[in-house]
């Protein structure tokens, strides 16, 4: 296992009391569906954790692979003048994780997470597990839970 996803699973177990079941594809899940093609699931079922900077303050948005997140819904629910995406070392700071293998949980700050309310419609979602080419299965609920996530509507 690559040493960040087991640093994600230490973390998991530690921060969190969960056990995690890291999957690792040599050919990546860099992309939602890249995950889903490695995974065999729906591109749907992806949650893809993306940082947004609102008002110069970062906010993790764990998105359903088949959508965009809107940034002015995104500073709506922030309270916030704007939103825009996070620049790479913007996202290292505020989560301790490299794009393409950000966590939606186990973050470096207290940052808040918002949940893509329609990940609630499935059973199972996978989300990046600490680097490009590692996921793992959560429920959904668990996953809102577990991130103490607001679940709320953040699609174009």
């Amino acid at each position: 296992m690559h040493e960040r996803a087991a640093e994600f699973v230490e973390r998991a177990r530690e921060e969190y009391g969960v056990d995690v079941d890291v999957h690792e594809f040599d050919e990546g899940t860099k992309t939602a569906a890249d995950a889903a093609d490695a995974v065999g699931c729906d591109v749907a079922q992806i949650a893809s954790s993306i940082v947004v900077v609102a008002d110069n303050e970062p906010v993790v948005v764990v998105t359903s692979g088949a959508n965009r997140v809107d940034l002015s819904k995104v500073a709506v629910y922030e309270d916030a003048s704007d939103a825009r995406m996070a620049e790479a070392d913007e996202v290292k700071e505020a989560t301790g994780w490299s794009i393409g293998g950000v966590p939606p949980i186990c973050h470096a700050t207290d940052v808040p997470v918002l949940l893509d309310d329609t990940l609630l419609d499935h059973d199972g979602v996978w989300a990046a597990a600490g680097t490009p080419t590692a996921v793992w299965p959560i429920e959904p609920e668990r996953l809102r839970d577990l991130a103490d996530a607001e679940a709320v509507d953040v699609a174009e």
